[in-house]
């Protein structure tokens, strides 16, 4: 999930736009620009794949397949914080939309 935002943060600053600083000296027009519903997809996937590493760590721990307790722990940590980073990212983007379909023409 954080790679994911990192290329979003890093698409963002390299990618161009239709205004005035697409057309700067040096602007990073070489790179094909990442589909922003690409990278969420992407990053949907790295959460469901973490929810599935804590699964398999919690199951391991409870059927004595040689998990620790701390490595179950942190499986566990990083899938529910992926998880909620996931959630805020779709609370803004509803909040900017919202806003967006609350403004005036």
């Amino acid at each position: 999930m954080i790679q994911a935002v990192n290329s979003i943060a890093a698409t963002a600053a390299t990618a161009p736009s239709t205004g005035a600083a697409a057309s700067l000296p040096g602007a990073a027009n070489d790179q094909p620009a990442t589909p922003f519903a690409g990278l969420i997809t992407d990053a949907i996937g790295q959460v469901d794949r973490l929810e599935a590493q804590a699964h398999a760590a919690v199951t391991g721990l409870m059927t004595g397949n040689g998990v620790d307790v701390h490595q179950a722990t942190i499986a566990a940590e990083k899938a529910s914080m992926a998880f909620e980073l996931a959630l805020a990212v779709r609370n803004k983007a509803v909040q900017a939309y919202q806003t967006v379909i609350g403004m005036q023409f």
